[in-house]
């Protein structure tokens, strides 16, 4: 991760998924979003959603 790298909340990437609290937390205790804990905080790298995004698009192409 470089210095530049944005840092997104929970409700930030709720925002961008249409997702709920819950269901991003389950991404991220699962691994298929990557985060940081800042403090008691967790953040996800922009480019870690950006990634999640690209992957669930590849695989729901792939199933067609």
């Amino acid at each position: 991760m470089t210095a530049g790298t944005k840092l997104l909340t929970v409700p930030q990437v709720m925002e961008h998924l249409q997702l709920g609290r819950t269901a991003v937390y389950n991404l991220v205790r699962t691994r298929h979003l990557a985060s940081i804990s800042r403090g008691c905080a967790r953040r996800i790298p922009a480019h870690a959603l950006t990634d999640f995004i690209h992957t669930r698009f590849d695989e729901e192409a792939a199933a067609w």
